[in-house]
């Protein structure tokens, strides 16, 4: 379920093609998952939710500064989304925008898993040396450029937007690295 959900979203995600993909029964589905698709694409989520802080985690700690480091992962977001016809955009940020108002239980979900990034984020760049409160700043920001430079890139099917977020990103880390 978790490509279909990043590709086409949680509407146009059928819980019959989450059947066929896994290759199972409905009954099978139901009986592990009682709240059906929503407790699905819930799962789904979080265990991209994880994936992914692993990822953006490693790219942070790539390489000697800070700035660097950011400037190179919204580079290789681009370079993915673009080798990828522009599905590979972040999940998380696809469902979380498309059902905050209509979907309580998801957009719980992402948002817990939006405030365990922020987490993570700030101690992984408070070890880096920054005071906590930048940190925080810096990663909210990094988040929201880097869901929203996702957004314009596929709409538009350009990496300028992620391109552009990551260099702003970076300068913006580069004040907040000195001050």
């Amino acid at each position: 379920m978790g490509e279909s959900l990043r590709r086409r979203g949680y509407s146009a995600t059928g819980i019959k093609q989450v059947l066929d993909a896994a290759g199972v029964p409905n009954g099978s589905l139901y009986h592990h998952f009682p709240g059906g698709k929503r407790q699905v694409a819930g799962a789904a989520l979080r265990s991209m939710g994880q994936a992914y802080a692993q990822l953006v985690g490693g790219l942070m700690m790539a390489g000697d500064d800070i700035p660097t480091a950011i400037e190179s992962a919204f580079r290789e977001a681009a370079d993915a989304a673009e080798a990828t016809g522009w599905a590979n955009m972040c999940p998380v940020g696809t469902i979380a925008g498309e059902v905050a108002d209509v979907e309580p239980d998801l957009r719980a979900t992402t948002g817990e898993i939006f405030d365990e990034w922020i987490t993570a984020g700030t101690k992984l760049l408070s070890a880096r040396g920054m005071t906590t409160p930048a940190a925080r700043d810096l990663v909210v920001a990094v988040l929201a450029a880097l869901e929203g430079a996702f957004v314009m890139a596929r709409t538009l099917r350009s990496r300028d937007p992620l391109i552009s977020s990551g260099k702003a990103m970076a300068a913006y880390a580069a004040l907040l690295s000195v001050g």
